[in-house]
């Protein structure tokens, strides 16, 4: 009998699924410390335990991104191992913050299915879950992928598209406990913009760069456990190109826009997601933003902002869609998200 695990094929799939996904993961100061080597990453709170202290929290938690791509990581080999590509993502909550010490692990529910066309490939929506050593959720998401089908001639399984929010509610964001921007320390965040500084319908242009190395997008796959064969396996695609994984692009576009944006502390929630173009080694990624929506929190000094993200290849910024509403080539990622910012 094999003893070895191909992974799971489109026709493996079946409607409320739970899968539990291994294997927990202890994280540490390490994470972080590779985290900002890999991205160019300064938001004040996930940089200084003092800066975090002063707004209430005990330390300065792992970025968020950085937890995600933990919980993620967790998921490749059961979800994701033989997918052509990751389309997107909805319905996103960061619910705790997560410590050095902390361990984290993930099990997601098969929430949907649909087969493509050809036959050859299909959707699987799950919504995925990650949990501390104390069973509390620190986040969840739903994401969907193109998975490829190990027999063409497998029958369809029945359609079905779940019906997801395409806005989190800003009631239902939850702030972390104890946060307080009432004595937030602007010169050491880098920046004086604070929430009532940014305007519904506001651009900003996030001016940096980045170009993509190899070893570093593969340093990156390697750290977030991530195994699907399109990210390190050269000889999977027919161009011999390894696909950078969408979720660095993600983490490179945050952190550049720190530079107009270095106040959006927090990421909150994930309205939506996707992936649009293929990135590879050699791109120079760039960034904007634009500001959707604003609301007050309970949270003494503490507004959230809603804000799209997204990353291209260098082209010109505030170009995202042409006339006929496809992306423009050059769009990498378009990211709808929630921060949280001082007032």
């Amino acid at each position: 009998m094999a003893k070895t695990n191909p992974g799971r094929f489109f026709e493996d799939y079946t409607l409320g699924q739970v899968i539990e996904h291994a294997v927990p993961r202890t994280v540490g100061a390490g994470e972080r410390a590779l985290y900002h080597a890999l991205y160019p990453a300064r938001h004040a709170l996930y940089s200084s335990d003092e800066f975090a202290r002063t707004s209430g929290l005990p330390q300065s938690p792992l970025d968020d991104l950085a937890a995600f791509h933990v919980v993620f990581g967790k998921t490749v080999p059961d979800v994701s191992l033989n997918a052509v590509a990751n389309l997107g993502y909805a319905e996103g909550r960061w619910l705790k913050p997560v410590y050095a010490g902390d361990t984290l692990r993930s099990t997601s529910e098969v929430i949907g299915l649909k087969q493509n066309s050809n036959g050859k490939t299909g959707v699987v929506y799950v919504r995925t879950r990650g949990m501390n050593q104390r069973d509390e959720v620190v986040m969840e998401y739903v994401r969907w992928v193109m998975v490829r089908k190990r027999d063409a001639e497998a029958p369809a399984p029945e359609t079905v598209v779940p019906e997801l929010s395409k806005v989190i509610d800003p009631a239902d964001l939850v702030i972390p406990e104890g946060l307080n921007f009432t004595g937030y320390d602007f010169a050491h965040a880098g920046e004086a913009h604070r929430w009532g500084d940014y305007e519904v319908g506001e651009t900003i242009d996030h001016v940096d760069g980045v170009t993509l190395e190899e070893a570093e997008h593969m340093m990156a796959t390697r750290l977030w456990q991530n195994t699907a064969k399109v990210h390190f396996d050269a000889t999977f695609r027919p161009d011999g190109q390894r696909l950078i994984y969408g979720g660095h692009i993600i983490s490179l576009a945050r952190a550049l826009s720190f530079n107009g944006l270095a106040n959006a502390q927090m990421i909150v929630g994930l309205n939506g997601g996707a992936h649009v173009n293929p990135a590879f080694s050699g791109l120079t990624v760039k960034a904007w933003s634009e500001v959707l929506d604003k609301a007050e929190t309970s949270a003494p000094g503490v507004g959230a902002i809603r804000l799209r993200l997204v990353a291209t290849k260098g082209g010109e910024p505030f170009t995202l869609k042409s006339d006929d509403g496809k992306y423009q080539p050059d769009v990498l990622l378009d990211l709808d998200y929630w921060a949280l910012m001082p007032m």
